[in-house]
Formats: C-alpha cells, sequence, structure tokens
C-alpha cells in the first residue's frame, strides 16, 4: 500500500484488461472504473483466472486474491459455483475471487500442488495464504476468508 498524503492508494488490477490502477482507499466502496477501459473494477462476480491473467492478479493487486481452483466435471465444483458467486458480492472490493479452471490450466493446478477440487486458495501479495478443500456455502466462504483477515 501506498500512501499519497493521508489518502493511502491500493493496486487494484482491472477484471477486463489486467491494468494495474491506483485507487484511493477512500474511493473502495464508491465502484471505482479503470482508467484504461473504464470498465468497473469490481462486479461482484468471480474473474476467470488463466496463465495469461494469474501472475497481474496474484501479484500486482494489494487486495487479497480467493481462487477456486475447480473442474466442470466435477459435481461439487458446479454445487459450489452459486455459493461462491453469492461470496464475491459479499466479500468486494476487500476481496477478489476468482475461478480458475484446472482442465483448462493444469499447470497452473500442477504449480499450487492441487490435488482435490474445489479447493479455494487465498493469496497476499502472490503468496499463498491458506488452502481450504471441499464445497462450501456461501456464508462459510465469506467467514473462512474473514478469519485470514
Amino acid at each position: 500500500m501506498s500512501a499519497t498524503g493521508t489518502n493511502p492508494s491500493l493496486h487494484i488490477v482491472c477484471p477486463h484488461c489486467t491494468t494495474t490502477n491506483r485507487v484511493p482507499s477512500a474511493r473502495m466502496m464508491q465502484q471505482p472504473k479503470c482508467g484504461h477501459c473504464h470498465r468497473p473494477l469490481f462486479t461482484a462476480h468471480p474473474i476467470e483466472l488463466t496463465t495469461a491473467n494469474f501472475e497481474a492478479h496474484a501479484g500486482r493487486s494489494d487486495i487479497p486474491l480467493v481462487v477456486d481452483f475447480w473442474a466442470s466435471w466435477c459435481g461439487p465444483c458446479r454445487a459450489m459455483a452459486p455459493a461462491y458467486e453469492e461470496a464475491a458480492g459479499l466479500l468486494e472490493p476487500n476481496y477478489r475471487l476468482a475461478k480458475l479452471d484446472t482442465e483448462a490450466e493444469p499447470t497452473l493446478a500442477a504449480r499450487f500442488g492441487i490435488r482435490s477440487i474445489p479447493t479455494m486458495v487465498l493469496f497476499k501479495a502472490g503468496r499463498e495464504i491458506a488452502r481450504q478443500a471441499g464445497a462450501m456455502g456461501a456464508q462459510d466462504i465469506v467467514r473462512w476468508v474473514r478469519a485470514r483477515e
């Protein structure tokens, strides 16, 4: 986090164009927009991660990133999807929620040693802070994330 006067700013990566934006903390709750593509920085929906955008979201953003490692063939993953979607709306803008399809991105799944799905991993400043395997409801996801603050 960097400070500009008495109003600290946060670096937030745009979910649409991956441009890093500097947003004053006081404006985080005011639906900030990307300075490059002018689209909302927060959409109350999980973003899709790929090899191309993973490092930007995990390492360049000042807000923690929660990643749901999942696959389309996984019943518990599909069952948890609506709860994860709901949790995104409840946790933004303090957290960014994202989904990573382990079938489409096997290299990233292997890099993080994902052995069962769904698995949620919490990243801060590009480093893994915590992980949780198994499907959860929206309120359980929110509690799990907030307990790691």
